[in-house]
């Protein structure tokens, strides 16, 4: 598991110097701040993934420092207050803050807090691959790109001419190809009337995406006009 940095910023030392103990036999790294300013300079020159915030500190208070913090970063809060009023729990996270503990806390709540934050915050910041090439219809998914089929997750095979026709119809969902335009669309050439060429490649096709190809899903017949991907 990566290293993550928590910032502590509380003007009771000896509840620093607990945690401390906590949070590095679990494998974070501790920042200390006694203040709103410490901590807004520690900012500005150290990394930080995740901040537990006091209320209650001389020169500028917990409130004031989650809505500095907040202008320009975007990381998980978590107040700390002796103060354990309903309304106090509703300004602090109202103020931006993620979660609320009242003092006096058990130490390894605020690390299984910390750990399902870190979890939360990670999950939702990781890049989502594009997909700028993608083609889905339900369950089915075509890569253009990288030329894969798959079915609910499993892939199938496909040969460059099934790949085509399927492309074709997917990417003019609802809309109905004969099999002349179809021909003429995947080979590039003259379609002849007695040709069967692309009714075998449907079939084929079918029978590798289709769970009932006989009852299609997918690829369907519009009898006595062509195919169409619905």
């Amino acid at each position: 598991m990566a290293q993550y940095t928590v910032l502590l910023v509380d003007d009771e030392k000896e509840i620093i110097d607990l945690l401390e103990i906590y949070l590095k036999n679990e494998g974070f790294r501790l920042l200390r701040a006694a203040n709103g300013i410490e901590a807004l300079r520690l900012l500005e020159k150290e990394h930080v993934d995740l901040i537990g915030l006091d209320i209650m500190m001389p020169h500028m208070d917990g409130i004031e420092a989650c809505m500095k913090i907040h202008e320009n970063r975007n990381m998980p809060l978590i107040m700390l207050s002796a103060k354990s009023q309903d309304m106090d729990k509703i300004l602090g996270l109202s103020t931006g803050a993620d979660d609320y503990m009242s003092k006096p806390f058990n130490p390894l709540e605020l690390i299984a807090r910390i750990k399902s934050q870190l979890r939360r915050y990670t999950r939702l910041n990781v890049p989502q691959p594009s997909k700028e090439h993608e083609i889905e219809v339900d369950e089915l998914t075509i890569n253009t790109s990288t030329h894969e089929v798959k079915v609910d997750g499993r892939e199938v095979k496909l040969t460059p001419r099934e790949f085509a026709i399927l492309e074709l119809l997917a990417r003019h969902r609802g809309h109905v190809w004969s099999i002349e335009k179809i021909y003429e669309a995947v080979w590039k050439e003259a379609y002849f009337d007695a040709d069967n060429t692309v009714m075998v490649h449907i079939l084929k096709i079918r029978e590798k995406i289709e769970e009932q190809p006989r009852k299609p899903k997918f690829i369907k017949t519009v009898w006595g006009v062509g195919y169409k991907v619905e």
